[in-house]
């Protein structure tokens, strides 16, 4: 089966064109990182996981990782690729400068992300979740802390993780019950942490937990949960290591895919308590956490981008190969490209991973343009990102699903690879929270509560950027659709907001259908933007730039009435769906 190649030419565009790297670059007031230098960066990203990660892929699946007398053992051969990871620099390739990092725009960090997690989603999702507890000690931990662990988690040196699940919680983190006991100017955590992606391995010296917990005088539910580092092994004052800490990983799930990503059971305190580390106010932890679920949150949406590429990939090989059946108008056996069904799944296959691209793209931007002072951004990255999280992740299921159907009964045979793709797929609507819950974020959220300005201020940009658009051709025809997507979008906002306050139920049943209209009309409207932009480059590269055009026509066509569906669906949902009595189920 063929190992992965990074989409180079798309991804360049998606962030010099569409999104306009080169402003991004002149905002970070660093005048060593310049577009060329980023091209290069980009280009070596691509290298490296064509021939480092990829080659591994098939074979975390069906070897992957076991508990041992040492503790979790990943995959042969995770390790000396991981440590590869770390020596060319990869990982601190978005960490800030002052503790070792290069300081990356996260439109960079998100490229090279996509590509890690297309070539092997086992692997990535060690120094992804890394990301994101960087960015959380960072952001809220005291000065000491971070002087002791962030050089060495932005080099990779050491790998973190969120700790948040418990057996009896799920996804209601106001039934926490992991404890914390003051001692001295640390404290004694107890407790037990489910579903922990990389919880141990021994890629690594070092395993930097972030674990919610409650102190003993904590209030119930959310407010009095708290967040501590807890490390696998005390560092000394020099920087050493001391001794192991009290954490321990019991078992690793049995799961349906990502088989070589070790999801851990980590045991706190079985024996005189882990010693953890208070990370800003006791109180705060779940504020705190939500740094690093939300930078988790976007970097699983770029991972639904990343495995839609790669099940493409690997479809089209097969179509391009598969010599079956012939054309109707007569003759001999063709390859099964040639067949129109076919084109139309690889159509769907393709359009829906270029929005999905552009939309997640759109979101590491806006981390950029607040890191640079624009007061508006945060107000896209609130609205966007559970755009992001849920809609990229639902449209990997269809688009796997659609690689196996490509391949015909070998699909479902293991042997071809393609079944890999959609099992692996499957966990990422779920985990750091799932489509359900992402749709009652932006619903209730970012449009009930927010009185619907944040919605207000994207819309406006995104009609101005379409009103520049000429209507003329099939560039204006997809213009069109897509302003009438924006169009149902604001109408499905409007009667949402009417409709809640007679009936509070209307947040839940209305949010998935309001979710996914948002994510298909907004990738509408950056398919417009891009046939535009090829329009006008054309004679640059006509093979490039006419079928970002004919992707763009396609999903204006055969994807785009899915708002409207959605939108009317919406509608209707929230008598039907809580009509039925409970028992009749």
């Amino acid at each position: 089966m063929p190992d992965y190649q990074a989409p180079l030419k798309d991804m360049h565009f998606v962030i010099k064109d569409l999104h306009g790297l080169q402003a991004v670059c002149e905002n970070l007031g660093n005048p060593d990182i310049t577009v060329d230098v980023i091209d290069a960066v980009i280009d070596e990203a691509a290298k490296f996981a064509s021939t480092v990660f990829s080659p591994l892929n098939t074979h975390g699946d069906t070897n992957g990782a076991k508990v041992t007398d040492k503790g979790v053992q990943e995959t042969e051969g995770f390790a000396e690729a991981y440590q590869q990871f770390v020596e060319s620099g990869w990982g601190a390739l978005p960490g800030a400068t002052e503790y070792g990092g290069m300081g990356m725009p996260e439109l960079v960090a998100g490229t090279t992300g996509e590509m890690w997690t297309s070539a092997n989603m086992a692997l990535s999702l060690c120094p992804l979740l890394t990301i994101g507890a960087i960015r959380a000690v960072e952001t809220h931990a005291s000065d000491e802390l971070k002087q002791t662990y962030l050089p060495k988690m932005i080099s990779g040196e050491w790998t973190g993780t969120m700790n948040l699940t418990e057996p009896q919680a799920g996804s209601d983190l106001a039934q926490v019950r992991t404890k914390a006991v003051p001692d001295g100017d640390q404290y004694r955590i107890s407790g037990t942490k489910i579903y922990i992606t990389w919880g141990d391995h021994q890629m690594t010296d070092n395993v930097v937990h972030l674990v919610l917990a409650r102190l003993p005088d904590a209030p119930e539910g959310v407010k009095g949960i708290s967040l501590f580092v807890v490390p696998k092994f005390l560092v000394n004052e020099d920087g050493s290591l001391g001794e192991r800490n009290d954490v321990h990983c019991s078992s690793v799930e049995h799961k349906m895919g990502i088989h070589g990503s070790p999801t851990c059971v980590m045991n706190y305190g079985e024996n005189d308590g882990a010693i953890g580390y208070l990370i800003g106010e006791e109180h705060k932890g779940l504020m705190y956490m939500f740094v690093m679920m939300n930078a988790a949150r976007i970097h699983v949406g770029i991972s639904g981008v990343s495995i839609s590429e790669r099940a493409y990939q690997h479809a089209l090989d097969y179509a391009k190969t598969r010599v079956q059946g012939s054309p109707l108008q007569g003759g001999s056996a063709v390859t099964i490209i040639n067949h129109p069904d076919v084109r139309r799944m690889l159509l769907q296959m393709r359009a829906l991973t270029e929005a999905a691209r552009a939309i997640t793209a759109a979101v590491s931007v806006e981390f950029d343009k607040e890191e640079a002072g624009d007061e508006k951004a945060l107000a896209r990255i609130e609205y966007l990102t559970p755009i992001a999280k849920g809609w990229a992740t639902e449209i990997a299921q269809e688009v796997t699903s659609l690689g196996v159907q490509i391949h015909g009964g070998m699909g479902y045979v293991e042997e071809t690879g393609a079944a890999q793709y959609m099992r692996d797929a499957r966990i990422i609507t779920i985990y750091e929270g799932t489509t359900g819950i992402q749709a009652m974020d932006l619903t209730g959220r970012k449009l009930v509560r927010d009185t619907g300005k944040s919605l207000a201020l994207l819309m406006d940009e995104m009609q101005a950027d379409l009103a520049a658009i000429s209507d003329d051709g099939d560039v204006g025809a997809i213009k069109q659709s897509a302003l009438a997507g924006l169009q149902q979008i604001n109408e499905a906002a409007a009667w949402i907001g009417d409709q809640v306050q007679q009936d509070i139920n209307v947040i839940g049943s209305a949010a998935f259908n309001y979710l996914m209209l948002n994510g298909t009309a907004i990738g509408g409207f950056y398919m417009a933007k891009s046939a535009a932009i090829a329009e006008k480059k054309m004679s640059e590269d006509p093979a490039f730039y006419g079928a970002k055009i004919a992707t763009a026509k396609f999903y204006a066509e055969q994807i785009m009435p899915r708002a409207e569906a959605f939108a009317k669906a919406m509608r209707s949902a929230p008598e039907t769906v809580m009509s039925l009595a409970e028992d009749n189920f």
